[in-house]
């Protein structure tokens, strides 16, 4: 199975945290559904062409968080994800994003009154082309 990761090289970001943030979402918002066979960890990290250990720790981290499942000789699974553990995951990923974008707004001495104004013209525009 082809994961649509994106791995960007020039992050400050660690490699495994790239890969984590974007399979847990991919999981939490149903584009990888439950039960699905993940690729081996071997087969994965050949296909994002890195590290076999940093598959293995993407892999234990979100079975940890019970997002993902092993069977001794069968593989990797997606497990259950309940509505409320994607709400949460949606809330908490959209206000990482704006904290950041208001620590920007803070830095450049915008007022709260031109961040909610650049805010709100960037949700009508981005919105509006969708419909």
């Amino acid at each position: 199975m082809w994961i649509p990761i994106q791995i960007n090289e020039n992050s400050a970001e660690p490699l495994y945290h790239q890969i984590e943030t974007q399979l847990r979402s991919l999981i939490i918002s149903g584009g990888i559904t439950e039960g699905t066979l993940l690729p081996s960890i071997r087969e994965f990290a050949g296909d994002l062409k890195c590290s076999v250990i940093t598959v293995r720790r993407v892999y234990q981290d979100l079975e940890n968080e019970g997002l993902l499942r092993t069977r001794q000789g069968t593989g990797t699974f997606v497990s259950h994800v309940g509505e409320g553990a994607m709400e949460e995951y949606k809330r908490e990923a959209v206000s990482k994003a704006l904290e950041s974008a208001v620590d920007v707004g803070l830095s450049v001495q915008c007022s709260a009154e031109e961040l909610t104004r650049i805010f709100t013209d960037i949700v009508k525009s981005k919105y509006n082309k969708q419909g």
